[in-house]
């Protein structure tokens, strides 16, 4: 049986503005009516094949959890990474995790940001994979190449074995002329990051080559507290494992590697450019998301998230317009949106990390407006969700229901409350906030007071386990 790995990691910064540190790219709607994460479950559907284990990041638990609950997928099968530490360690724990449970599946290892635009030969080439896996290799998919890509790693094939290859060699992203000579030696495939082997062999393995972070893994799969639908490991004991990829900490190094064709419109979408790539166009070679409106122009993708972007004589530029951030890019140079995200980081800002809209597990906020002593948020609360009980030393709140009804609890009372109304909690006062109905909670809440950062806040009560 195939159980599937979906490796939900990463930040994603050259997607940059759309993609931030809490909501990276791996949970963005880029190509199509569900996100990626969404998409590489759904690509599974048709294989033979265990409901899927992913592994995240412990910041992203519950925006990962929504999605898989979205598809139908949530079951206890989210492990949570206290810290990253790179794909060695996350498979291993995943591999672990089957172990544990008495089980050897096949393990399908993906990555939860990558586009497949042939499902049905991607399942094909997996089916046919499994059987080098029965045989105790380790598989690679290499991506046959469309052309010299030079922000891809490469793999060199060996020995032919019956529709797959011995791995001759991994090699690190070449310059454009030596992608070219990969390229037309025809012996080279595109490193895609996926992989398939059994739980026990890729241990196995780990254990030879990296023993370090088998033993670290070890200790944290010991002591795993179990947490609404997640996995949480040892964070002491994961804290202290090496990090390492999977292709240096194993795939270098064993002798059972094989590497086995892909030609199923994969893309890694590492940039702009390669969205647009992959993305249908207009007649003039144009990417439109949103409300777009463009005059002699062509070769640009445009997204809008919210009001009207105008282009006028524009060729071969991204432009990309947030709620709180417009990135305008020569598509030749998209690669270097990560250093405006370093500058961000280095100016102590914020706009590299969050969005103006954030999600919770209960639901999500706007920041609409603010000043130097007020701030206006739109929440929305989902049904049957509730906001912890928690007070704060330094603001007071004015509530207004928009439309749906809420259930306010201020220092023990509670109101039941329906489109129009409004409350006021005051300063120090504990507070909580519930939608018992049936329909998404809309209300404008807006802050006044000397501080009104998203830290003050005493929780006395949470279902969500936060601090």
């Amino acid at each position: 049986m195939i159980l599937p790995i979906i490796l939900c990691g990463g930040t994603g910064s050259r997607l940059w503005p759309l993609s931030r540190d809490l909501m990276p790219k791996q949970f963005l709607k880029l190509d199509g009516d569900t996100t990626m994460l969404q998409a590489t479950v759904q690509r599974l559907q048709g294989l033979d094949a265990l409901p899927p284990l992913v592994i995240c990041n412990e910041e992203h638990r519950f925006i990962a959890a929504e999605q898989m609950r979205q598809i139908n997928q949530l079951d206890h099968n989210i492990i949570l990474e206290p810290v990253g530490r790179n794909t060695a360690p996350a498979i291993a724990l995943a591999a672990m995790t089957a172990i544990k449970k008495g089980q050897d599946p096949l393990l399908l290892v993906l990555a939860a940001d990558h586009i497949i635009s042939d499902s049905q030969e991607f399942r094909q080439v997996v089916a046919q994979a499994s059987e080098f896996v029965a045989a105790d290799n380790l598989v690679t998919f290499g991506i046959v190449a469309s052309g010299p890509e030079t922000g891809y790693g490469y793999i060199k094939r060996g020995v032919e074995k019956s529709g797959a290859y011995s791995v001759q060699q991994f090699v690190e992203k070449p310059d454009l002329e030596t992608a070219k000579s990969y390229v037309s030696s025809g012996e080279y495939y595109w490193n895609s990051g996926m992989f398939m082997f059994k739980a026990s062999v890729y241990l196995a393995e780990l254990k030879k080559h990296r023993p370090d972070i088998y033993s670290a893994c070890e200790q944290a799969m010991a002591e795993v507290d179990p947490d609404l639908d997640f996995i949480r490991v040892n964070k002491e004991a994961f804290l202290a494992c090496p990090d390492d990829s999977i292709d240096y900490a194993v795939m270098e190094k064993t002798t059972k590697a094989v590497v086995v064709p892909l030609n199923a419109g994969w893309s890694d979408v590492g940039s702009w450019s390669s969205l647009w790539d992959v993305t249908a166009k207009d007649e003039n070679n144009n990417v439109h998301k949103g409300d777009v409106l463009s005059v002699a122009s062509k070769d640009n993708y445009v997204f809008a998230e919210t009001g009207l972007v105008a282009t006028v004589g524009l060729e071969n530029i991204i432009v990309v317009q947030t709620k709180d951030a417009v990135l305008v890019a020569a598509k030749d140079k998209v690669q270097d949106v990560k250093s405006i995200v370093q500058q961000l980081k280095s100016a102590g800002r914020t706009e590299h990390r969050i969005h103006r809209e954030v999600y919770r597990p209960w639901g999500k906020y706007d920041s609409i407006d603010n000043g130097s002593r007020y701030q206006v948020k739109r929440i929305t609360v989902k049904p049957g969700e509730k906001l912890s009980i928690q007070m704060h030393h330094h603001r007071a709140e004015h509530w207004i229901v928009v439309s749906g009804t809420a259930n306010v609890t201020v220092d023990g009372k509670d109101t039941l409350m329906s489109e129009n109304e409004s409350i006021y909690i005051p300063l120090g006062a504990i507070h909580a906030l519930e939608n018992p109905g049936k329909i998404p909670l809309e209300l404008i809440e807006v802050q006044s007071g000397s501080y009104l950062g998203e830290d003050d806040i005493v929780r006395f009560s949470d279902r969500y386990g936060r601090a």
